[in-house]
């Protein structure tokens, strides 16, 4: 005789099932959802002039009925981590090898929208006023992430100082330097400690955020980034934001209103050709 289950068993069965899916609901990942009209659109920044320029746009935003935050971040790597989390709208302080290189080796689901600004960089010294003068056996410094420390080398590479491997280019590291006649120490420092590292070295490549914040005069480089057809590929930044939140209608004002005459002027004006608008 084959036995008929009891009801409360179907009824406790039923209970787990329900339990099993609402847990699978909460494990989920939850797609990026638009922040509501009345909460700031939160946009990340190193810190430095590029929160400057992005302040005078939210400035301006704010005048068009859309507020913006803007937030500064100490290093190069957390604004793209707190822009994948969903913590941040949108960031602007990367050129676009340095998010392409993020994406592939971390997995980010992050792309580049518009460009911003040109950040030419320079090579300083406390020690020296010309590349030539830098003795055998100094140290040099450079950033310590992949895509602005294959920049540095190419602009000791343009001072004399060194020689790459062909082809290396942009992606190059310090195994890909060929020639060193002097026998140069190259030593990898994260990108916001260059400017202190001038104490100790005898010089140091530094981007102009770094070099603005630290009194440094791009003129008075051993060697600069000079024009635009020289360096644009690599120090022109672009907005970023997660794949699902890039035409969010709030996030393309913003960005249009930074693309802005005023933003412009502003800009030329703060910072004296230090740092250009792209646009």
């Amino acid at each position: 005789m084959i036995r008929q289950p009891r009801p409360r068993l179907f009824a406790r069965l039923f209970s787990l099932a329900l339990s099993g899916l609402a847990a699978l609901a909460v494990a989920a990942p939850a797609a990026a959802q638009a922040p509501a009209a009345d909460k700031p659109l939160k946009v990340g920044v190193s810190a430095g002039p590029y929160g400057d320029i992005l302040r005078e746009a939210a400035r301006l935003s704010a005048q068009q009925g859309i507020k913006a935050e803007i937030i500064e971040f100490t290093d190069w790597n957390q604004p793209n981590a707190a822009l994948q989390a969903g913590d941040i709208d949108l960031n602007n302080f990367q050129n676009r090898p340095y998010l392409a290189n993020q994406v592939k080796t971390r997995g980010y689901q992050i792309v580049a929208l518009d460009e911003s600004i040109l950040v030419p960089a320079g090579i300083y010294s406390k020690k020296y006023t010309s590349a030539a003068d830098i003795p055998a056996g100094a140290k040099i410094a450079i950033p310590n992430d992949p895509t602005n420390g294959g920049r540095a080398l190419l602009l000791f590479q343009k001072a004399g100082l060194i020689k790459l491997k062909p082809g290396t280019g942009l992606y190059a590291n310090v195994l890909d330097v060929a020639e060193n006649p002097k026998k140069l120490q190259i030593v990898e420092i994260d990108a916001a400690q260059l400017p202190r590292s001038l104490d100790d070295v005898a010089a140091a490549f530094v981007s102009s955020n770094y070099a603005y914040l630290a009194g440094l005069d791009l003129n008075k480089a051993l060697v600069a980034e000079t024009t635009v057809e020289e360096a644009k590929p690599y120090f022109t930044l672009v907005f970023a934001a997660r794949d699902d939140r890039k035409d969010d209608p709030r996030v393309r004002k913003f960005i249009e209103i930074y693309r802005s005459q005023p933003v412009k002027d502003f800009t030329l004006g703060k910072f004296n050709g230090s740092i250009l608008p792209a646009w």
